[in-house]
């Protein structure tokens, strides 16, 4: 028993160790509007990102940072750098936390695929997002940014798509580290059924699980393992989002 408290003290402490990293160079755009309407959807696959946990405070991640969609979730603190060429665009001593919602493709009409090309971290910000850190007439100003945990409110969302062989899992809304490391689905009539990821942040099952309560398990990237148990009716059908509305990642 004191070897287990041991190991999962040392999980939480790796994770928590995970999430205070340095600060790190980086620059940032934005898109999407005064309101963020534009941001809706993305390559996360999030849809509405009010009724997925995140809202308009987002952002899309280059390439070198969305990692194939295994960065959806994550949360980022970013500040203006005032140390660097355009720093005089900075609102200084500001900063403002996003969610990982969307890619930014590379650009390859531009030199090096323009700022979301191969090997550039940078954040394509809402604009809400963007107007804390600054000035709107800047089109681009150079950051800092670190992962932090993130905060959610209510539990994990499960929204189901896909067809009767083919189930398509969006997983949303996750705190801690914010992202799916791993997944698994179990209906009424089966056992686990190990899950692997689609793009962005769904999710996929090749099983008819139609007509079955579904449980689902996450282990999150931070390495927090949660079961969500019958969170699923046997009801369901495909466009519907479930939560058990309490349960969520620390880490």
């Amino acid at each position: 028993m004191e070897m287990a408290k041991s190991l999962i003290l040392c999980s939480v402490l790796a994770a928590c160790l995970a999430l205070t990293a340095a600060w790190n160079p980086g620059t940032a755009t934005f898109y999407g509007g005064a309101d963020g309407s534009g941001t809706m959807g993305g390559a996360c696959g999030y849809d509405n990102l009010y009724n997925a946990g995140y809202g308009v405070l987002n952002a899309a991640l280059s390439q070198t940072l969305f990692n194939d969609g295994a960065s959806c979730g994550q949360c980022y603190t970013i500040t203006c750098d005032t140390s660097r060429p355009g720093g005089q665009n900075c609102k200084p001593g500001n900063s403002i936390t996003v969610s990982a919602t969307n890619l930014c493709p590379a650009n390859y009409l531009l030199p090096n695929g323009g700022w979301c090309g191969p090997g550039r971290p940078h954040f394509d910000m809402s604009q809400p997002a963007w107007e804390h850190i600054g000035i709107y007439q800047a089109g681009v100003i150079p950051v800092q940014y670190q992962q932090v945990k993130c905060s959610r409110s209510g539990g994990v969302r499960f929204s189901l798509a896909g067809s009767r062989y083919f189930l398509l899992v969006n997983i949303q809304n996750l705190g801690g580290s914010g992202s799916v490391g791993a997944a698994w689905v179990k209906g009424d009539k089966t056992g686990w059924i190990q899950m692997t990821r689609n793009w962005g942040a769904n999710w996929q099952a090749l099983a008819d699980l139609s007509g079955q309560g579904l449980s689902f398990a996450v282990t999150s990237t931070g390495g927090q393992y949660i079961q969500f148990l019958n969170v699923v009716p046997g009801w369901w059908q495909f466009g519907q989002t479930f939560s058990n509305n309490y349960q969520n990642f620390a880490y």
